[in-house]
C-alpha cells in the first residue's frame, strides 16, 4: 500500500513538474512578446509619466526574461517559448485600441487598462509558479519568481497611480 501511495505521489509530482515547465514556457513567451509590445506602446503614449513607467518596465522585462532563462537552467531544461492565447488576445486588444483612438490621454487611459490586464495575468502566473516551485522544492527558483512577482505588482501600482492621479481625469474632461 505504501509503495502505491509513493508511486502515486511521485506521478503527481511529475505531473506538477510538467505543468510548471509548460507554464514557464508560456511566461517566457509572454515576457518576450511584451518587450516588442512595450516598445510600440511607448511610441503611441502621450503622457510623460506613462512613458517613463513604460520605459522603466521595458528594462525590467529584460530582467524578467533573464530570470526565466536562469530558472530554465536551474531546473535543467532548455529555455523555450510557448505561445499563450490569452496574452495574444490582450495584445490584439491593445493594437485595436491604438488603431481606434487618437493620440492623447484617452488612448493613454486605454493603454493603461490593457496593460493592467496583462499585469494581472502576469501577477497570477508568477504567484502560481512560485507556489508550484515551493511544492517542487525549487528554493532558488522561488526567489527568482518572487523578484519578478514583486516587479509586476509595482508596475501595476504605478499604472494605477498614473491613471487615477491625472490620466483618467483628463480623459474624462475630454468628454465634457
Amino acid at each position: 500500500m505504501q509503495q502505491h501511495i509513493a508511486r502515486e505521489n511521485n506521478s503527481e509530482s511529475r505531473e506538477l513538474r510538467s505543468l510548471f515547465e509548460k507554464q514557464l514556457k508560456e511566461l517566457y513567451w509572454a515576457e518576450q512578446i511584451m518587450t516588442d509590445m512595450l516598445k510600440g506602446v511607448i511610441l503611441q503614449s502621450f503622457s510623460k509619466d506613462l512613458i517613463a513607467v513604460l520605459q522603466n518596465h521595458l528594462g525590467e522585462t529584460g530582467s524578467h526574461i533573464n530570470r526565466l532563462e536562469h530558472i530554465f537552467r536551474n531546473i535543467g531544461i532548455e529555455a523555450e517559448a510557448e505561445p499563450y492565447k490569452a496574452v495574444k488576445c490582450l495584445i490584439e486588444e491593445a493594437e485595436a485600441l491604438i488603431a481606434t483612438t487618437k493620440h492623447g490621454v484617452v488612448r493613454d487611459a486605454g493603454i493603461i487598462a490593457v496593460l493592467q490586464k496583462i499585469k494581472h495575468y502576469e501577477i497570477a502566473c508568477y504567484g502560481t509558479m512560485r507556489a508550484y516551485a515551493l511544492a517542487l522544492r525549487e528554493e532558488d527558483v522561488v526567489i527568482l519568481l518572487e523578484q519578478t512577482l514583486e516587479d509586476e505588482k509595482v508596475a501595476d501600482l504605478l499604472l494605477s497611480s498614473i491613471a487615477e492621479s491625472h490620466i483618467n481625469i483628463e480623459a474624462a474632461d475630454k468628454e465634457i
